[in-house]
């Protein structure tokens, strides 16, 4: 990958639409807690400097978006409900 290139643009064109996913700024990672009994996801992306390696990291509640909300954000689609509905809790930090 060309150093030059800043993929990160790419990434935040490809999310923004999406009202449970969050692009994180540069420097910021992603905390399990920021996502907890949420359905959002966090997403980083991070050039590794003076290498051609990018790093691309994500979070989500296992429990709330990895299953029982994923459950229901398909449920509101398929009824042709907002998909975000009763799902809009932001996450609880420990």
């Amino acid at each position: 990958m060309d150093e030059n290139i800043d993929v990160k643009p790419f990434f935040v064109e490809a999310y923004s639409n999406e009202q449970f996913v969050i692009m994180l700024d540069d420097g910021a990672y992603p905390e399990t807690r920021s996502v907890k009994s949420s359905n959002f996801c966090q997403i980083a992306v991070q050039k590794i400097p003076n290498s051609n390696k990018l790093v691309i990291m994500s979070v989500i509640d296992n429990l709330v978006k990895g299953a029982s909300g994923q459950a229901i954000q398909n449920m509101n689609i398929m009824f042709g409900m907002d998909e975000g509905l009763g799902l809009e809790q932001i996450g609880l930090l420990p």
